[in-house]
């Protein structure tokens, strides 16, 4: 079969490698470079015959990676760390050259070589590291914005990278070239931006009313490998072609809907790229070139680290965000592998540099989650030593805090928690991590807290041993337990109350004494369902019995069991039970002029009054006294057979008028 049997068993073999790698926490990019170190020529056993159509099939990943990539660019994701992101990545990126240039020299490479070394660790990888966040439980927060903001900058420096780099073989010849190129891009730029923004979004506004699914996928990626290469016709790079291409679609209306159905065939793709660079890896220089590959990565990753650490307080970001960067982003990215194979196809590099690059690139990769986790660890540390650096209290002060509610996580979530306590006026303080959400807290006037709420200094600016109730919204779980298990430590008697983001850790709230646990999802599930009854005419007992039922066997033991939430619960579902109506009286219905006492509504139908909307005012309660006039809204409430009556005892009198 060919290269059809190579795919397929390539195919097989990475699915395994990547259960594996989901297995060990690990991003599943490492198991389709295992996966294609396995089947490679270097290990011997089942070797795939056509490696080199693999790696042609594997530039259909590059651009549609640069092409997914391009979709998801947007300036609005860079806005709340857009200084950061757009001045201090460029920065990042020449400091780390001049790193990987002076690690060269140490190692005695040619200048060419230092500086290609340079390009390739100043990448990190968007990929692990938004993989490793997740996993964390960090997204969301300040430190992953200024992560996922330097990233989207980085990925998008390997687009000139890949143009220049290359000409570095003959600078003198290569000047003409790279300007020549330069032009081309820039032309080719005008012509997608201008053409692209009208002619594209035209294409795929037909394409969507034609219905097809199909059809629009289809559109999709001949839009990206269709502009990509035509890129490379005229010269220029089909990736960045493909980049090109997503960016212009980006803007349109229909940016989300081709992300979402070009994601599959990138990761399929993206599968082949990744086992390529597999292919070409070889264990046994891994073991002949330990020493080397051990000490490059100890430089880069310290090195590499600090820079990021070092920028990340310069533009003024303080407490854990340095640490949290740093230790977050010094790995090499997968655009690396990208440009380190341009580089071996271009003959700037050779193949034992390009093993050396690509091994240390792997172990920094695998090292990732390990050596982000220790964030935490090392941020109390920090704390325990250098307790004079000052914590960021908002809108109250600390001898103000007792008998307290904490809410951890300022969100959607615990920002309603907030209104409410606010309304009540019960003492409470929020803290949080985003300073963004931090900036509308203040805003809202409400007292916050800047920090981790896991740590023991800003527990003990949030004044957690003397609160009553924590309330968790944050929904990861690292988070969330790390919070409770330290305000277990100063105050066992605090009631908690958490949010649960999957419940497959109930086990592990329960062994913290949660009080009591929600799980939205499961909730938004039974409002839906009652809901739906209730538009099915399903009597109110009836849909009660059923949900309650499905409490009882769909969610699990100890999830929000406390007695008054049970009764919160009976309550709500009573409130379904009054079925309330709304009736119109017209001029010239025989009850306008009437009092309530005098038509003897509750006597003649057994129905209730309990509203009138007369004018866009509503009057609620009405009394006996109370005189209908004509264009009230008249709302009651009782049986159906009430209901009923009343609604023939407005036709019937609505009749006589006539």
């Amino acid at each position: 079969m060919g290269i059809a049997a190579d795919i397929i068993v390539l195919i097989v073999v990475a699915f395994f490698c990547g259960l594996l790698m989901q297995r060990l926490r690990q991003p599943l990019i490492l198991g389709y470079i295992l996966a294609g170190v396995i089947l490679g020529p270097y290990t011997g056993g089942l070797t795939l015959t056509e490696i080199h159509d693999i790696e042609l099939l594997a530039e259909i990943g590059v651009a549609l990676l640069l092409f997914a990539l391009g979709l998801e660019f947007s300036l609005k994701d860079l806005k709340p760390v857009k200084a950061i992101a757009l001045i201090g990545t460029p920065l990042q990126i020449t400091l780390t050259i001049a790193l990987g240039m002076a690690v060269g020299q140490l190692f005695g490479w040619s200048w060419r070589t230092s500086l290609w070394f340079g390009a390739l660790i100043s990448l990190s990888s968007t990929m692990v590291i938004l993989k490793t966040l997740m996993n964390q439980g960090w997204l969301g927060t300040l430190s992953s914005k200024v992560m996922i903001g330097m990233l989207i900058v980085q990925d998008l420096a390997v687009v000139p990278m890949m143009i220049i780099l290359p000409q570095l073989n003959d600078p003198a010849a290569g000047m003409g070239t790279l300007g020549v190129a330069v032009v081309k891009a820039a032309l080719f730029l005008t012509a997608m931006i201008l053409l692209g923004t009208r002619l594209l979004p035209i294409l795929l506004r037909h394409i969507a009313r034609i219905g097809s699914r199909e059809l629009f996928l289809l559109a999709i990626t001949a839009i990206g490998l269709g502009v990509g290469y035509a890129t490379y016709q005229v010269g220029l790079s089909f990736a960045l072609g493909a980049f090109v291409a997503g960016m212009v679609l980006s803007e349109s209306d229909y940016g989300h809907q081709a992300l979402s159905d070009i994601i599959p065939l990138r990761d399929l793709f993206g599968l082949l790229f990744f086992a390529s660079v597999g292919m070409l890896l070889d264990p046994l220089f891994l073991v002949h070139n330990v020493t080397v590959v051990l000490l490059l990565l100890l430089l880069v990753g310290l090195g590499k680290g600090g820079i990021f650490a070092i920028i990340a307080r310069l533009f003024r970001y303080g407490n854990v965000v340095p640490l949290a960067v740093g230790l977050g982003l010094f790995q090499i990215g997968e655009f690396s592998f990208v440009l380190a194979r341009i580089g071996l196809s271009s003959g700037s590099l050779d193949s034992e540099f390009y093993n050396l690059i690509l091994t240390t690139a792997v172990l920094s990769m695998a090292l990732t989650p390990l050596v982000s986790g220790q964030t935490g660890r090392l941020y109390a540390l920090k704390k325990r030593f250098f307790r004079h650096e000052p914590l960021e209290s908002i809108n109250f002060s600390a001898d103000t805090l007792g008998n307290h509610v904490v809410i951890a996580g300022g969100g959607r979530v615990g920002f309603q928690v907030a209104a409410v306590l606010h309304k009540l006026g019960t003492t409470f303080v929020i803290v949080e991590l985003d300073q963004n959400r931090v900036e509308e807290a203040r805003a809202a006037g409400y007292p916050v807290v800047y920090g981790d709420g896991s740590h023991e200094v800003v527990q003990e600016a949030l004044a957690m041993d003397k609160a009553s109730l924590l309330v968790v919204t944050t929904p990861g779980i690292v988070v969330a337990q790390a919070i409770i298990r330290r305000a277990r430590q100063v105050n066992p008697a605090i009631r908690v109350v958490s949010r649960l983001g999957d419940p497959a850790f109930l086990e592990v709230f329960k062994e913290l004494q949660v009080s009591d646990l929600v799980y939205p999802e499961f909730e938004a599930g039974l409002e839906i369902t009652r809901q739906a009854l209730l538009h099915l005419s399903i009597p109110a007992p009836e849909i009660e019995r059923q949900t309650e039922e499905m409490r009882r066997h769909l969610l699990l033991p100890g999830l929000a069991a406390g007695e008054d939430y049970r009764t919160l619960g009976k309550m709500r579902a009573a409130s379904h039970s009054f079925d309330l109506r709304w009736f119109h009286l017209p001029s010239g219905n025989a009850l306008v002029g009437k009092s309530i006492g005098a038509a003897e509504i509750r006597k003649s139908t057994g129905a209730s009054v309990v509203g009138v909307l007369r004018q866009g005012r509503l009057l609620p309660n009405p009394d006996a006294n109370f005189v209908f006039a004509a264009g009230d809204l008249v709302a009651i409430i009782g049986a159906d057979e009430a209901r009923g009556r009343f609604e023939r005892l407005i036709e019937t009198v609505a009749d006589a008028a006539s």
